[in-house]
């Protein structure tokens, strides 16, 4: 005996299956951070500020003890014991030179650049599109938009 007389099921190719069906994953959820100014009251203040520094996909501006600010990109950090051991590294705004920040120096913090990345998700995208092809327009092709 062979096929569904023995037990067999059919086997569809993946390009078969309703892709409604399929397990889809949600989209990481991003806070709107951009202009916020944390208030650092403590030392888990800043390590939280900074870890939301870190995946934050603008500018940020810190403020050293010493009153000077640098803003710039913020692109690593190093987590140690102590706030003297643990570091920021960025990218100044204005120069290709990688600097590194002591969180122990750092008396504030500010997300004052854009957020690069807000409003750009697959919803955003669908929506464009959906609404130029409700307008009935010919080129349904989306362009990037600018990151300036």
């Amino acid at each position: 005996m062979t096929g569904k007389e023995a037990g067999h099921q059919e086997q569809h190719p993946p390009h078969a299956q309703n892709p409604d069906a399929l397990e889809i994953a949600p989209g990481a959820a991003h806070e709107q951070l951009e202009g916020w100014n944390p208030a650092l009251a403590g030392e888990e203040d800043l390590r939280q500020a900074l870890e939301k520094a870190f995946d934050y996909r603008g500018d940020i501006t810190i403020t050293r003890k010493d009153g000077s600010q640098i803003e710039g990109y913020l692109f690593d950090r190093r987590s140690a014991a102590t706030l003297k051991d643990s570091v920021v590294r960025l990218y100044p705004k204005n120069s290709d030179e990688k600097i590194s920040i002591s969180y122990a120096d750092i008396a504030a913090l500010a997300f004052t650049g854009r957020d690069t990345a807000a409003g750009r998700s697959w919803e955003a995208w669908m929506k464009k599109y959906a609404e130029k092809r409700a307008a009935g327009e010919k080129d349904l092709s989306l362009h990037p938009e600018p990151l300036d």
